[in-house]
């Protein structure tokens, strides 16, 4: 996730008649703010989240980014579990339990997930999740995304862009991700099962993030 977000209260986002408007009036519909998401037009190279009960517009990744994940999903894509596929297009998925919706800049979904009309899917077909952080939005990466994420997808990663250091989280529970390892970049990091594989990070060095938000 990217710099520069843009939070909407997704209550206020809804239909205007909608239980008088006013927060703590009404309890928010998630499948109602999903809605919102999914039929907001965003600007080109914007996308939309919804994180804490928030509508969260913000800015695809920057050109740096560009390098880190194509040679992270590169790397992937020689031992993703069979059926699926690791990409970095912007896809929407939903996590219902937690009313939250990620778009994550790289995700490893089953093909079947997308053999459908929506405009998001299941977050149960993800086996891996990764996150490129950036000064404004790390906190989310870091909190809330890594609670969400925690209980359900097998694997996330955090490429810490202004650390230059990258986690791998994974055996996720009721309660969150129960191992993590984390290293500097330029040091393989080991990405666990179903993966089961050393990532080489030495092409993330020179790729950090320093500027700080204003």
């Amino acid at each position: 996730m990217v710099e520069r977000p843009t939070s909407i209260d997704a209550g206020d986002a809804g239909d205007a008649g909608d239980a008088g408007g006013f927060e703590g009036d009404f309890e928010r519909d998630f499948e109602r703010d999903l809605r919102t998401v999914e039929e907001m037009d965003t600007p080109a190279g914007y996308k939309a989240e919804l994180i804490r009960g928030k509508i969260v517009v913000s800015p695809w990744s920057k050109l740096r980014y560009k390098m880190p994940m194509r040679l992270l999903r590169k790397q992937l894509e020689g031992h993703v579990p069979e059926g699926h596929d690791a990409d970095t297009s912007p896809f929407l998925f939903s996590f219902p339990e937690a009313e939250r919706a990620f778009g994550p800049d790289l995700h490893v979904a089953e093909l079947a997930a997308f053999d459908a009309d929506g405009r998001h899917a299941d977050a149960e077909a993800l086996s891996l999740v990764a996150e490129l952080t950036s000064a404004s939005t790390r906190d989310a990466d870091w909190r809330d995304k890594l609670e969400t994420y925690g209980r359900q997808v097998p694997v996330y990663l955090i490429l810490d862009m202004q650390a230059e250091e990258i986690t791998a989280f994974w055996d996720p529970s009721p309660k969150g991700y129960r191992s993590h390892t984390t290293v500097s970049f330029g040091k393989p990091l080991h990405v666990p099962p179903p993966f089961d594989f050393d990532l080489d990070t030495t092409g993330f060095l020179g790729t950090a993030d320093t500027a700080h938000e204003e």
